[in-house]
C-alpha cells in the first residue's frame, strides 16, 4: 500500500519537491513553525502521497529546517535553550499519549476544537502586541508551565498531525508573553528533538520517502535564514497580523478535514 504512494522520480517530482521545500523554509523561519502544515498538504496535493505517507516525509524534512531557522535565531539571542529543552521533554511524551488516544477519540470532533482553539488564538493576536524586549526566565511556575504546554502539544501532535511551533509560538506569547522573536526560535529548537523522535518511528514502519524529504528539507533550508531574518525586520504587530493569516490558513485546513471526515462516517 505504501508502494503505491510513492511518486515516480521524474523532472516533476524533483521540482514540487524543491518549490515545496523554498515555501515550507520561508515559513518556518518567519513564523518559528515546522512547515508541516505546507508541506503535507502539497505533497498529497501535488504528487499524490498517502497523508500518513506524506506526514511521515515532512517531518523528516523538519529536522535540517528547524535547524538552520535555530541557529539564524540564535546568532542574535533570539532562543531559550533550557525552556525549548522543557518543552521538547513534555512534547516528546505528551506524543506518546496522543498516538495512544488516537483511536479511543473522534477525529472530527478533535478537528473542530482545534479549529475554535486557533480562532481564540487569531482574534488574542489583534488585542497583544509582543514586546521584542521580552524574555522567557524560568520560574517555578514558568518552569512547570512549559513542562505542561509540551505534553499538550505532544498530545495534540499526536492526535492531529500538527507541528508544534502553530501551538507554542501563541502560546509562549499569549500566555507567558515572550517576545515574538523569542517564542520562534524556542519553537524551532523545540521541534528538533522532537522531529527526530517522530521520523525514527517512521522509518522502521518505512512511512517516509526519503528522497522526497531530503529534496524539501535541502530547499527549505535555503529560504528558512531568509524568512527568520525578514521576521527580525517585521513591526511585532504587522507580525502578529502576519501570523493570524497563516492561522486561518491552517484552521481553513482542519476544518476542511472535520467536514470531510464527517461525510466519509
Amino acid at each position: 500500500m505504501i508502494d503505491t504512494a510513492r511518486p515516480k522520480r521524474s523532472a516533476r517530482f524533483y521540482a514540487v519537491c524543491i518549490g515545496v521545500g523554498l515555501l515550507a523554509g520561508l515559513m518556518s523561519g518567519l513564523f518559528g513553525v515546522g512547515g508541516g502544515t505546507v508541506i503535507v498538504p502539497l505533497l498529497v496535493l501535488a504528487l499524490g502521497f498517502d497523508q500518513r505517507f506524506a506526514a511521515g516525509t515532512s517531518l523528516a524534512a523538519i529536522v535540517p529546517t528547524a535547524s538552520v531557522g535555530v541557529i539564524t535565531y540564535a546568532v542574535d539571542g533570539h532562543v531559550a535553550w533550557i525552556p525549548a529543552l522543557i518543552l521538547a521533554v513534555g512534547a516528546v511524551g505528551g506524543a506518546q499519549i496522543g498516538t495512544w488516544l488516537l483511536p479511543k477519540l473522534s477525529q472530527t470532533a478533535l478537528r473542530w476544537s482545534f479549529v475554535a482553539f486557533l480562532v481564540v488564538v487569531i482574534v488574542s493576536l489583534y488585542f497583544v502586541i509582543p514586546s521584542r524586549d521580552a524574555e522567557l526566565e524560568l520560574t517555578w511556575i514558568t518552569g512547570p508551565g512549559l513542562l505542561v504546554l509540551g505534553v499538550i502539544t505532544g498530545i495534540l501532535a499526536g492526535l492531529l498531525g500538527v507541528g508544534g511551533g502553530i501551538i507554542v509560538v501563541p502560546a509562549l506569547l499569549l500566555l507567558f508573553g515572550t517576545s515574538d522573536l523569542i517564542a520562534r526560535g524556542t519553537s524551532l529548537l523545540m521541534m528538533i528533538p522532537t522531529a527526530i523522535s517522530g521520523t525514527v518511528g517512521n522509518l522502521r514502519r518505512s512511512n517516509v520517502d526519503l528522497v522526497a524529504a531530503a529534496c524539501v528539507g535541502i530547499a527549505a533550508c535555503t529560504t528558512t535564514a531568509l524568512g527568520a531574518s525578514l521576521a527580525k525586520l517585521v513591526d511585532p504587530f504587522v507580525g502578529n497580523v502576519l501570523f493570524s493569516v497563516f492561522l486561518v490558513f491552517i484552521a481553513t485546513q482542519m476544518a476542511v478535514k472535520a467536514v470531510r471526515g464527517r461525510h466519509q462516517r
